[in-house]
């Protein structure tokens, strides 16, 4: 009996009540996040530049053909001639080389161009907050030599561009008095994630071609606005903040006598945060809508 209530009191073998083995997660080495901007599409960005260089190209190679052409009737008729033919497309050759140069060289020094628009504004608090975003950010996409600007203009807006061999940030003194930390946050974001993305140099070159609207948009990239809004709020992990920002700048009527209403704007606005700065009605077909771009973010 004693023997049966000793039984009967033993504790339980913890092997019994023990579950299944716990098994730590293994992170798959080839994972990518959905929103990270991937090698492939970096490189779509440079084929867009390479697409705009070949029609450089085809213009010399109609050059050359020309220029073969003379030449082969010059020798034929007049050695004259030929002479003549050489050095009418080798003058034309060199001014088409000269002027997409000039272009090149005027996109990756937009910075300077942009800094002699401005009066330089801003209190030594609002520096001050948005050095302390930037410096954290700029570790955070792994981007070097960021020069800062706070420009004296009543519209809301920023902007990252190539300014040599670093980069230029410009941001509305309006934007750091009305925007909340958070918002700033979310703006730095979003112009960081360009330069991510890879689409800087065909912004910058659209703001420095001659060309339509529709022409200087297509090589900037129609709705990369909205994959850049996608990137930032990934790294910063509040897309509300980015949300508020675009929302802000949605309400906002540009004064007209602002720069954001002015000819020079419409030349450069594919490398501001909002390239729409100055339209009323809002398109929320268009993927480059402060109005859409804030929609989305709030429904992420």
């Amino acid at each position: 009996m004693a023997t049966q209530q000793r039984s009967r009191s033993r504790r339980p073998s913890s092997s019994r009540q023990r579950g299944p083995r716990h098994v730590e997660a293994v992170l798959d080495p080839t994972w990518q996040s959905p929103y990270a901007p991937s090698t492939s599409e970096r490189e779509s960005h440079q084929q867009a530049l390479r697409h705009y260089g070949l029609q450089r190209k085809r213009a010399e190679m109609i050059i050359g053909a020309v220029l073969a052409v003379a030449l082969l009737i010059g020798t034929v008729v007049s050695p004259w001639l030929a002479l003549a033919g050489l050095a009418i497309a080798l003058a034309v050759v060199f001014d088409v080389r000269r002027y997409f140069t000039s272009i090149e060289r005027r996109g990756a020094s937009l910075g300077s161009l942009v800094e002699s628009t401005f009066q330089p504004a801003g209190t030594t608090k609002d520096r001050q907050r948005l050095l302390t975003v930037l410096d954290r950010l700029t570790a955070t996409f792994g981007v070097d030599t960021v020069s800062t600007f706070i420009i004296d203009e009543a519209g809301y807006n920023a902007a990252l561009v190539p300014s040599g061999a670093s980069y230029a940030f410009f941001v509305t003194n309006a934007m750091m008095r009305d925007f909340e930390l958070i918002e700033i946050e979310g703006v730095v974001a979003h112009c960081l994630a360009r330069q991510r993305l890879g689409v800087l140099a065909r912004e910058s070159y659209s703001a420095v071609v001659k060309g339509s609207l529709a022409q200087r948009r297509e090589l900037a990239g129609p709705g990369l606005t909205y994959r850049a809004d996608e990137v930032a709020a990934a790294a910063i992990r509040y897309p509300l903040g980015l949300a508020g920002a675009l929302r802000r700048c949605e309400r906002q009527v540009v004064p007209a006598n602002s720069f954001f209403s002015s000819d020079k704007y419409d030349q450069w606005r594919f490398i501001w945060f909002n390239v729409w700065s100055d339209r009323v009605t809002r398109d929320l077909s268009d993927l480059d809508d402060v109005e859409l771009r804030a929609l989305a973010l709030e429904e992420w």
